[in-house]
């Protein structure tokens, strides 16, 4: 048994079953330990040591943090079933322009101006916005990945062109880059465990040298002694 463990944030909407899957088989001794954190306190999670690596949604504060951009999602509008909008397979932000769209204060997206109208209210959470938008009183913007998380079946979503997009990226504190961070950035990158910066397999069992063939008995040298003139030996009678 050890007493070490990793420590893995991720923000809502973040899957990390595929790594942590990948982490049980390569690094079966070191218990990995998810760690839910809020959006926006993820950063926080990382520099008070509550975590060892965390995915994040950019942008962040880098200050102190290494950071390795991962994916981005598609921007989708979560309405309900009997909107104008369900029936569109995507929708530009100029079709929402006489629809409130909400604001949540954890909204992930960077907006350089709000679509739509203003809701009446601006809800705390993504979750309280979801509910807002089942009670009608406004639509939503978010990654594709908080929409199935907070999927319902009154509720369906629809892709937005030309809109911000959210993006995914891994980041620990630089300072505190240990053997273990090293191990799981070289998962989440996809090396194998072969690689020159992933852990190195068992080392193979060192093949026996060849030993040198002894003379024939009764001479030395290749093929035992010769006699006679000819090189011949006598045959024997």
């Amino acid at each position: 048994m050890t007493d070490r463990e990793f420590r893995l944030a991720y923000v809502p909407g973040v899957t990390p079953a595929k790594w942590v899957n990948v982490w049980a088989e390569r690094v079966p001794d070191v218990p990995l330990t998810l760690v839910p954190v809020a959006a926006a306190e993820a950063v926080e999670v990382l520099h008070a040591g509550g975590a060892d690596a965390g995915f994040v949604r950019l942008p962040v504060d880098r200050a102190g943090l290494s950071v390795i951009p991962l994916y981005v999602e598609t921007t989708v509008v979560v309405v309900p079933k009997d909107h104008l909008v369900a029936a569109a397979d995507e929708v530009t932000v100029a079709d929402l322009a006489d629809d409130e769209v909400l604001h949540p204060m954890d909204d992930t997206l960077e907006w350089t101006a709000l679509p739509g109208l203003p809701a009446f209210t601006r809800p705390d959470t993504t979750a309280e916005a979801i509910e807002l938008v089942a009670a009608g009183a406004g639509l939503l913007l978010v990654p594709q990945s908080l929409a199935r998380l907070h999927h319902r079946r009154d509720l369906t979503y629809r892709p937005v062109v030309e809109t911000p997009q959210s993006q995914v990226a891994l980041a620990w504190p630089t300072e505190a880059t240990t053997e273990l961070v090293e191990d799981f950035i070289g998962i989440v990158r996809g090396r194998t465990v072969n690689s020159s910066r992933g852990r190195a397999p068992a080392p193979a069992p060192e093949k026996a040298r060849k030993q040198p063939r002894s003379p024939a008995p009764g001479g030395s040298g290749r093929g035992g002694a010769r006699t006679g003139r000819g090189g011949k030996g006598r045959r024997p009678r």
